[in-house]
């Protein structure tokens, strides 16, 4: 085995450990795109900078630099290619967006894939290094940091039994939540009325308490509460 072979061996296998790294994580959180998805997707960014890399063995006429491919185009359309594959992982759940972080992942994992395949090792250390922070550890102090916690509610009523609009705001600011963006409308064809709105909270807890409330009312017909973000 030649020098050369060698090299993409030890490139190919540390790009698919540092995907395989990334890829953990993200299945370890039950993300669509996972353990396998991160390593074939840093294995082939790493292939094609390989390519490149390597073009002096399959490229039979280099008599002049002028006919030498360039890496960067190389690397332009890997990245723009990842595009259509984080798209795919982003999805829309009612009114909320999911699968942000996902899709981020796998554009970083490419970016390492490009690194390792063209024998930036250091950078890419740094980088898989960084990335798993930012998933691992940073998903600890998100937690931890005070935020708003906000919900797309959905109230609906019978129709002889609705709950006047002032009334909903009294209970749900009783409750601790503030409501932005309240819509209301009739639905199975006339029978229910119902009320949409976005609420926040500076404490997660009192989702739990609202539904336990509206548990407890008999008015109520069906009720939602989706917390927003990734």
């Amino acid at each position: 085995m030649g020098h050369d072979e060698l090299v993409i061996i030890v490139r190919v296998a540390g790009a698919l450990l540092i995907g395989a790294m990334i890829g953990f994580e993200r299945s370890f959180h039950g993300r669509p795109a996972g353990f396998r998805t991160h390593s074939l997707v840093c294995i082939a960014s790493a292939i094609l900078m390989i390519v490149t890399v390597y073009q002096h063995q399959w490229m039979t006429l280099l008599e002049h630099d002028a006919i030498r491919t360039d890496p960067t185009r190389m690397a332009q359309g890997i990245m723009t290619g990842i595009g259509f594959l984080g798209a795919g992982v982003i999805f829309k759940e009612g009114l909320t967006v999911r699968g942000l972080t996902t899709a981020a992942s796998i554009w970083v994992t490419a970016a390492i894939g490009i690194l390792v395949g063209i024998g930036f090792w250091f950078a890419a250390a740094v980088g898989a290094l960084a990335t798993l922070v930012v998933l691992a550890l940073f998903r600890v102090i998100e937690a931890r940091l005070p935020s708003e916690f906000y919900a797309h509610h959905m109230l609906r009523f019978a129709r002889d039994q609705v709950m006047g609009e002032s009334e909903v705001h009294e209970m749900i600011g009783a409750h601790g939540f503030t409501i932005a963006n309240l819509s209301s409308r009739l639905s199975e064809g006339g029978q229910q009325f119902e009320y949409r709105m976005t609420i926040k909270s500076r404490d997660r807890a009192n989702a739990e308490r609202l539904a336990k409330h509206l548990r407890g009312l008999p008015e109520v017909v069906e009720f939602r509460i989706t917390p927003t973000g990734d």
